[in-house]
This record gives C-alpha cells, structure tokens and sequence, in this order.
C-alpha cells in the first residue's frame, strides 16, 4: 500500500479485544461429521500441517493461523490463535549472498499453499518464498531502483501467484497491473506504464490492488476511488465509484458485493453493492475500535472480517454484527518487533488449519 497519493495531475465501531531480477520458481461448523467424512478428514493433512507441520486449532474466530507481511519490521510472520509467533521469514541465514529482502508489503499464500508471493513496494521487487526451506525461490524487478523499462516495477503491490505459473502484480507508479512469466517476463498488462489517467481497460488511476478471481479475471483497485473487474480476456465488465479518495485492495464476494478499506485516517471498511452503495461499514471516530489507514480487509470462511490497521501497527478480526472488534495481534498504536507486537503490518493471509482437499489459497 503507497502510503500517499500518487501521480500527481493523474486524473460503527466498538472496544477492542485484547492485544495479544528473474529465475524460475517452483512452478466452524458444528455438529458431528458422517463416519465417513471423519475418516477422509483424519486422512488428508490440512494446508497448515502439509506446509509447517502445525496442529489443528480449536478457535471459533481465528480458524487457522494468520500469515501477516510485517512490514516495518522487514519479515513475514504467521501467528496462531493464541498469539504465539510459530513461524518466520527472514531467519539469519535464509538469504543467500546478493539477496535482498526488504519492505514486505503484502503476503499470499499460492495454489496449493506450495509457497508465499510477497510483494516489497519500497524495496521495487516481487518474490517467492518457500516456507519450510526459508528460501527466496524467484525474484522479479531490479531491488532499491523504480523504473518501467523490462525488469524494473514502480512500488509494487498485491502479488498473487496464479495456477499457470505467473505473477501478477499491481505496479502502482507504472499505472498498470502486469503479468509476469518467469523466464520470460511481462507478458501481459492492463494499462500502460506512464498513462494515469481512470480509462480502464486503457489507462488505470496508481492501481494499489489485483485480487485474482475465478474464471482468469481481476478486481483492479484504483487510488482516486474506483475498483474494476475484468473478465478472464482483459475485458472490463464494470466499474464502481467508492464513497472514498483512497480504496485499497478490494474483494468480490460470493454474493458479487465488493469488500473493500478506506487508506485513510479515521479509516473505514465498507461492503458495496455494483452501483457503490454501501449496505455495510466499520468506522469510529474515537476510541480503541478506531481504524488507522487499514489496507486490506478479507472476509473469512466463518464470516468474520480480517483487516490490518496498517498505522495502528496491529491486525484485527471484526464481528460483523456486532461492529466490535472480537481478537487482535498487535498493540494499539505501539509499534515494535518483540513478540506481539507489529510495525506497519499490510498484508494477511490465513492459512487453513482443518483439512481440505488441495485447492490453494487464490485462482
């Protein structure tokens, strides 16, 4: 997430809870269970065991363990239900010679939860990231230097590796959302590098945001107030005007309302319909369930409403209906790298702890 507007000229809350350049990569329900279901369960590991080796988890709010992009502290962390760090990237010695590993701004897991895609905005580079070796597997930009010749991203966000093997990323400053084939390079875009001015599919307004989705389409987020979608053939199928200057990283859900943060102080989360009325929204003014330029917010299989309060330096799980913030990692307003404790977090990703056939985390 750019923490300002770019290109210049280019056209209810409640208490919070407690705290508590290129090579190739690796291509609460209850009730009990059928017996046979049991014993299909009981035979496929979760993606939270597959991956790291980690147990079940009980919690009605947090069902799995959270992968947070740390990114102030420069590291990726995932957090359990109780708050306990159980993983972490970098570790002295996970980067060879010559790697850099700087400004992790947003965090997925890819198809099949085989590895991370991480996005360092500040640091100009995309990578991957294997869990359980702690290696950087595949780059992609030029570290420290901005540019939009072949090589180089302009503050890159929102990295999602995609099921053929590409990279998608929003290249804020370049105004385009590109596809990356290792090996190869950028081998597709919407938008063009220099062009930022709102004339999707032409021209996109500093895209902070490309949630891929079902089908090879996108949800391109746009700084200025708008979010797009896009069909599998670079199609543009609709656009919505959002209620703010600044959305940022926009979700469609099941129901084809977009989920979507206010980058702004006091922040918001709002829910939209296509027409861009709001039917739902998290905002206060005051207090401890007050947002501070929150970047991302995800809804989760429980129903529950993750969002990281980028500038209040913590990750938080809203109730819906209640408007109340039920758990968070992170101290309000209180940066640090001890444990629980954030700088800046951006990104978030949860990774399943019951099992699951192996669908992967995004399309």
């Amino acid at each position: 997430m750019l923490a300002a507007l770019l290109c210049t000229g280019c056209s209810s809350s409640g208490p919070s809870a407690s705290t508590g350049a290129s090579s190739s990569p690796p291509a609460v329900t209850s009730g009990a269970a059928p017996a046979s279901t049991q014993a299909s369960s009981r035979s496929q590991p979760s993606p939270a065991q597959r991956v790291l080796g980690l147990p079940p988890t009980r919690s009605r709010i947090v069902p799995g363990y959270v992968l947070i992009a740390d990114r102030d502290n420069g590291r990726l962390i995932v957090v359990a239900p109780d708050k306990r760090v159980v993983w972490s990237f970098p570790r002295p010695g996970d980067l060879r010679p010559g790697q850099t590993f700087a400004d992790p701004d947003d965090a997925f897991w890819t198809p099949g939860y085989r590895a991370i895609s991480v996005n360092e905005e500040f640091n100009q580079q995309i990578a991957l990231v294997a869990p359980r070796r702690g290696r950087l597997t595949w780059t992609y930009g030029r570290a420290a230097v901005a540019g939009s010749a072949p090589g180089q991203l302009s503050n890159p966000d929102d990295a999602y590796q995609l099921r053929n093997g590409q990279v998608m990323v929003a290249d804020i400053r370049n105004c385009r959302v590109v596809w990356i084939a290792p090996g190869r390079g950028i081998v597709r875009s919407l938008g063009t590098a220099g062009d930022c001015t709102h004339d999707p599919p032409r021209s996109l307004s500093s895209p902070n945001g490309d949630t891929p989705l079902p089908g090879g389409g996108v949800l391109v987020t746009e700084i200025g107030g708008w979010v797009d979608r896009f069909d599998g053939r670079g199609r543009l199928m609709w656009t919505v005007r959002t209620p703010f200057s600044y959305p940022s990283d926009a979700q469609l859900l099941p129901n084809g309302r977009i989920l979507v943060a206010a980058f702004q102080t006091p922040g918001a989360v709002d829910i939209l319909t296509r027409t861009g009325r709001v039917v739902w929204s998290y905002g206060s003014g005051t207090g401890t369930g007050m947002l501070d330029r929150p970047s991302l917010a995800v809804r989760w299989p429980n129903g529950l409403i993750a969002v990281t309060d980028d500038w209040h330096h913590r990750v938080v799980v809203i109730d819906p209906r209640s408007r109340r913030i039920v758990w968070q990692y992170g101290h309000l307003g209180v940066p640090g790298s001890a444990p629980g404790y954030l700088n800046k977090p951006d990104g978030l990703d949860l990774l399943p702890a019951a099992p699951a056939p192996d669908a992967g985390a995004t399309p």
